[in-house]
């Protein structure tokens, strides 16, 4: 490497022996150089022995006094001198030991460890007592002691170094230990006792289940029993309690499970879910759940499976109190298991509880009032004031409950701000199944005087159309067109109400006061139920003047349509002459129309369109008109509306950016001809070639010849109508490309 620079490799070929990872730390391991050993020494005589013992011990002493709070050093110095076999100087350094660090458990651990190898039994046990009662929190040494008897077949001895441990109230290994060493010699009694012991210093859960389970793995199911049982009395029906005991409950029944009680532990699960919170309760219902799965019936299954799910909805709850979705759910859920009650024959008891359980929940919905007054936050939260005024008006029976209900919605949702309709309109027809009209009346026009919706005002007529109060429904009517003067539906159902009741100068004058006004929501609809009452009633002549009319006010295409139409279109006979005949007469008779009529107004409408200088409404009206004549007219009258229809071409126009762009524009005949003549022949020309070119006709100069030599004369064919909308600009055609410059040159002269 130069200046800094990597070196510049050629051969980047992987070499022919490669080097492992293993072989790599075997050759580094090999060149290490050797640790340095002492030399090995070997004693001949004691007097050689003596000088030994005596320079190790002045070198241990050195040390001592040196590092004297180091334990270490006083270990190695302690097992020196037992290596040698002088226990009794190995004691005094133990001994010297203690008196720096008498708490440290290594150095005692040591010190009995050294008496147990030198087979010193005593002198271990009085190290061990030692120990315990200097340090009695130390497990190991209590363990170390008790392995000491129980090694030497000490029982009592052992038993009696438990007791002296259990007076300080140790962790629950250590209770766990001395429960097992009187199982290990048969004194099940005795282990019983420690039990009883142990849950009076703990009193956990889990000390109680392992008590319980000991009892019955010893065959005694009475005594198991018992401890649960105490074990239920000791923690009481407090809530937190009870939640706490969760894990004895379950152990109790399943306790029951294994010995084919199955009753009692369906007891045991539905106790403890009765005092458990349920949104606390989840392993329970878990539990119970898999129990019913597997010895219940179908109904204590479903009744688990309720359980489950309340617990889901109350968690879903707790992060949302608002979620109304969550609320409708759980309130089906409990309408459910009420309706599951009924089917099912049960007491009146339970009936009574599982209806409280759905009030609750409704109570707790409703008790949820959306923040700020936008009613986009309302619309889920009212229809909880519904369901619940429902279900105690179906279910329960308990009217007054329902109509305070109601009377509560209603004063709760700001009407000044917003309103529902639905609300008021149940609450009126509520009223009316319980007879009282007055009320529902009174309920309808306060909702009307406060907050005037369309939805009211057909609501409250619709009622009084059901009750035939007719001149109620008719002062209705009049508020609701007060109200709003511009809405059509309300006009004509007005007028459909005056002509059911056969009330004809009313229906007039309803429809005559409602396209007299100045502004109107969809005024097409007013009208054409207007002009549809006089055809019903089979006066022409009125239907007639009411398109003349309509005509006049907008002169749509449709309407001139319709107008035409309705010339050919047979009517029945008016109504006075139907009087004057047989009443009896099961069949109306009809007045045929006048199809030259109708001619005549399509003619008027062509004329009126085209002075206006509209294209696109011409074309709808001639396939009107066409439509028409394939109907009611022959093949030349099919043929005269053919030859009015206009010729797609292409025209040149200069657009807003200076750029010249190519548009479609239609031709009509008659205005072609009026204003350039010779152009237009040249153009029926280029779409007679093209037709030609396309089907694939006769010499396309015959089809040329044929045209009328004056421009006046000349027509279109049923193929020119369909090549107007088919007509396209192509490059590869030269039949077509003359086509579409002689249909471009005419552009240009229009310009």
């Amino acid at each position: 490497m130069q200046d800094g620079r990597a070196p510049r490799i050629k051969n980047r070929a992987p070499a022919a022996i490669q080097v492992t990872a293993e072989q790599l730390l075997r050759d580094a391991q090999e060149r290490q150089e050797s640790q340095f050993r002492a030399p090995k020494q070997r004693v001949e005589d004691f007097e050689e022995l003596h000088e030994y013992r005596g320079r190790k011990r002045e070198e241990f002493e050195k040390r001592i006094r040196q590092t004297r709070g180091s334990i270490k050093e006083w270990l190695q110095y302690a097992n020196w001198e037992a290596s040698q076999g002088e226990y009794a100087r190995s004691r005094s350094v133990f001994e010297r030991a203690l008196d720096v660090d008498p708490r440290s458990v290594q150095l005692w651990l040591s010190y009995t460890e050294m008496e147990l190898k030198g087979r010193n039994v005593q002198h271990a046990r009085n190290l061990f007592d030692r120990a315990v009662t200097l340090l009695p929190r130390v497990d190991q040494l209590w363990y170390k002691y008790v392995y000491l008897e129980e090694l030497l077949q000490n029982v009592p001895g052992a038993r009696q170094v438990f007791e002296r441990w259990m007076q300080w109230e140790p962790d629950d290994k250590a209770w766990q230990a001395y429960i097992k060493m009187e199982l290990r010699y048969g004194e099940h009694d005795r282990a019983s006792s420690i039990y009883e012991r142990w849950v009076a210093v703990r009193p956990e859960p889990r000390v109680w289940v392992k008590w319980g389970k000991f009892e019955e793995e010893r065959g005694r199911l009475d005594k198991a029993r018992e401890v649960f049982q105490t074990a239920l009395e000791f923690f009481g029906d407090d809530e937190e309690q009870v939640e706490k005991a969760q894990a004895v409950f379950n152990a109790f029944a399943k306790m029951e499970i294994r010995i084919k009680e199955f009753e009692r532990a369906r007891v045991i699960y539905k106790f403890a879910l009765s005092r458990v919170p349920r949104s606390r309760s989840a392993p329970l219902y878990a539990a119970y759940t898999k129990f019913e799965k597997q010895h219940g019936t179908r109904s204590s299954l479903e009744s688990t499976v309720l359980g489950k799910r309340r617990i889901q909805y109350e968690d879903e709850l707790a992060q949302d109190g608002r979620n109304y979705d969550v609320w409708f759910d759980y309130a089906r859920l409990e309408e459910g298991a009420l309706h599951d009650l009924q089917d099912e024959g049960s007491t009146a008891e339970e009936e009574q509880a599982a209806t409280g359980r759905v009030r609750e929940v409704y109570e707790r919905a409703v008790a949820q009032v959306p923040p700020g007054g936008e009613k986009r936050h309302w619309r889920r939260y009212i229809f909880l004031w519904l369901n619940y005024a429902l279900f105690e008006e179906i279910e329960t029976k308990d009217y007054d409950r329902a109509r305070q209900i109601y009377q509560t919605a209603i004063k709760l949702v700001p009407h000044k701000q917003f309103t529902f309709a639905k609300l008021w309109l149940l609450f009126a027809r509520f009223e009316v199944r319980r007879l009282d009209l007055p009320t529902a009346r009174r309920i309808l026009g306060t909702a009307i005087g406060m907050c005037p919706k369309e939805a009211l005002f057909k609501g409250y007529i619709q009622l009084e159309i059901d009750l035939r109060e007719f001149d109620r429904v008719r002062t209705l009517y009049e508020k609701y067109i007060e109200y709003d003067p511009t809405n059509s539906s309300a006009w004509i159902k007005y007028a459909e109400l005056e002509t059911q009741l056969e009330d004809f100068h009313r229906t007039r004058a309803i429809f005559e006061l409602g396209i007299s006004q100045a502004q109107l929501s969809m005024p097409e609809l007013l009208w054409k139920a207007y002009i549809d009452f006089e055809t019903e009633e089979g006066e022409r002549e009125k239907a007639r003047a009411l398109y003349e009319r309509l005509l006049k006010l907008s002169g749509h295409v449709k309407v001139w349509i319709s107008y035409a139409l309705f010339e050919a279109t047979p009517l029945p006979s008016p109504r006075s002459e139907r009087e004057d005949e047989d009443e009896d007469a099961e069949e109306v008779p009809m007045v045929a129309g006048d199809v030259e009529k109708a001619r005549e107004v399509f003619d008027r409408a062509y004329k009126d369109l085209r002075s206006k200088g509209l294209k696109s409404e011409r074309v709808v009206l001639l396939e009107g008109w066409k439509s028409f004549e394939e109907n009611n007219g022959g093949e030349e009258d099919v043929k005269k509306v053919e030859s009015m229809f206009p010729i797609v071409s292409k025209k040149r126009k200069v657009d807003e950016t200076g750029q010249d762009v190519e548009d479609w524009d239609m031709v009509f005949p008659d205005d072609e001809r009026e204003s350039n003549p010779t152009s237009f022949m040249f153009l029926q020309m280029a779409h007679a070639w093209a037709k030609a070119k396309e089907t694939g006709a006769a010499n396309p100069a015959t089809l040329v010849q044929s045209l009328p030599k004056k421009p006046a004369e000349a027509t279109s064919t049923q193929a020119d109508t369909k090549q107007q909308s088919n007509f396209r600009d192509d490059d590869d055609d030269d039949a077509d490309a003359s086509g579409s410059d002689v249909a471009s040159s005419h552009g240009e002269d229009d310009e």
